[in-house]
């Protein structure tokens, strides 16, 4: 671990996040979605960051395998690498809201405090909670990555919903029921949202 008596952040002499904010004509802003594998997370994720695109908004999507093959990539899935794993996360995404990028991020992200930590790093002013629902049941029968197979065959260990747990948020800033609501039903209430979020 770094020493902290050696380390001299440098903020005063920086672009300030206003005048990069006015440059891309938007506020940075953060869109945490979470939920069980399979819910729907990435799909509706992408989804949002072209429609967004197209409405003129900058984006960058975050998305849990990619940052797993890459930025963290020596984390497992024990509980103390998950929340590793979403505080890094966190920091990667504060530092793209500061720099005036609407930020995507799909992630499992289970606990609540794993959810707080990651609006604490973020700021809650910057922070919008995204969980995306579905039923363990509901994701087991579609399975896309084949990982509720492997599961049951007992080749992944620690997975969520059976062996590591999940817990519900009580009071999320937004839900999407997607075992009830299509994709395009989903959209048509975030859009707006981030959209508002976004604009200067």
């Amino acid at each position: 671990m770094a020493n902290s008596q050696h380390i001299y952040p440098e903020f005063k002499r920086m672009l300030p996040r206003d005048a990069r904010e006015g440059h891309l004509r938007q506020r940075g802003h953060v869109f945490w979605f979470y939920g069980l594998s399979g819910s729907g997370k990435s799909t509706l994720a992408i989804a949002l960051e072209q429609k967004l695109f197209e409405q003129g908004r900058f984006c960058q999507l975050l998305d849990g395998d990619n940052i797993r093959s890459g930025l963290n990539k020596d984390l497992g899935f024990t509980d103390a690498d998950r929340l590793e794993n979403i505080r890094r996360i966190a920091e990667v995404a504060k530092l793209f809201a500061n720099a005036g990028v609407l930020t995507l991020t799909a992630f499992i992200c289970p606990k609540e405090e794993l959810r707080q930590m990651a609006r604490e790093i973020i700021g809650p002013e910057d922070f919008t909670e995204v969980y995306v629902k579905a039923s363990y049941e509901t994701c087991q029968a579609r399975d896309p990555k084949g990982l509720y197979q492997k599961v049951n065959a007992g080749k992944v260990k620690y997975f969520t919903g059976k062996d590591s747990g999940f817990e519900e948020p009580a009071s999320p800033d937004v839900l999407i029921d997607t075992e009830t609501l299509s994709l395009e039903a989903s959209l048509e209430q975030l859009l707006p949202l981030a959209l508002e979020k976004t604009a200067l």
